[in-house]
């Protein structure tokens, strides 16, 4: 089962991928959860300690494992490296919960970046269409890590907004580009939710069938944002309230996607 959880900046995207990570572990699923947003650590609000994060790197930075698998040159390089030893090596674990960084894809300027995006292309085909087990990919709203090829492993991407027009008109943006990208399987979140007026709002603008859900907003959340250390979900009831019944849900959808 693969996830990919998008949404403007701000929207607590990284939050509800991070409860979803934990909800997966604690039925029995062996969870990689994949931070594929260069802006936000999804390792600090799953509990990791700020030494455990600060030494593993994301995958665009191996540059010697790059080079290694991908090939020494820029002019010639290896377009499907062998990757699939190489995730459980370079990724943090506690319990059933895997954690690895994906970096920024590489944009074109004075060097040729082409062999570091193979890598991690290979790396993201690898846990999408190659493992069994649940991954779940906090994204940037671009989405620029999934192509078309790596598109094809996400059963159901979830894009989380917040009641507002700002933030409900980037999460179309990025239903299209998911559809662009072939993504068969979209629906909303709405987030953060805290009166019925913000509910009415939500209704308004997304239908029935294309939201997954709303989830009221958490005061304990926000002040636990603003600590040093966040580690939303280091102690085993750190999830979110009706996270679990969401969780019922996303399996639901994301079953129906894969038949």
């Amino acid at each position: 089962m693969k996830i990919a959880v998008s949404g403007k900046g701000g929207v607590g995207k990284t939050t509800v991928a991070a409860n979803l990570a934990k909800a997966f572990a604690a039925r029995g699923y062996r969870v990689y959860a994949v931070d594929a947003d260069p802006d936000v650590s999804l390792g600090a609000v799953l509990g990791f300690s700020a030494a455990e994060l600060a030494g593993l790197r994301p995958v665009m930075e191996m540059q010697e494992v790059i080079a290694e698998r991908a090939g020494q040159g820029s002019a010639f390089y290896t377009l499907n490296p062998k990757v699939d030893d190489l995730i459980d090596r370079f990724s943090l674990q506690r319990g059933n919960i895997r954690f690895l960084r994906m970096g920024a894809v590489k944009q074109g300027g004075s060097s040729c970046y082409c062999r570091e995006n193979s890598f991690l292309y290979a790396v993201l085909g690898n846990l999408l269409l190659d493992r069994k087990d649940v991954v779940i990919m906090d994204m940037s709203a671009g989405i620029e890590h999934l192509t078309r090829g790596t598109a094809r492993g996400v059963d159901l991407m979830i894009i989380v907004t917040e009641p507002t027009q700002v933030s409900v008109q980037t999460a179309q943006v990025v239903k299209k580009l998911a559809a662009d990208l072939g993504i068969g399987r979209v629906k909303f979140l709405a987030n953060k939710v805290r009166t019925g007026r913000e509910r009415e709002f939500i209704s308004a603008r997304l239908s029935a069938a294309e939201l997954l859900g709303v989830v009221p907003f958490n005061e304990e959340i926000l002040d636990n944002a603003m600590a040093d250390q966040s580690g939303v979900l280091a102690d085993a009831g750190g999830i979110l309230p009706g996270m679990d019944a969401l969780t019922a849900e996303i399996i639901a959808e994301a079953s129906q996607a894969q038949q």
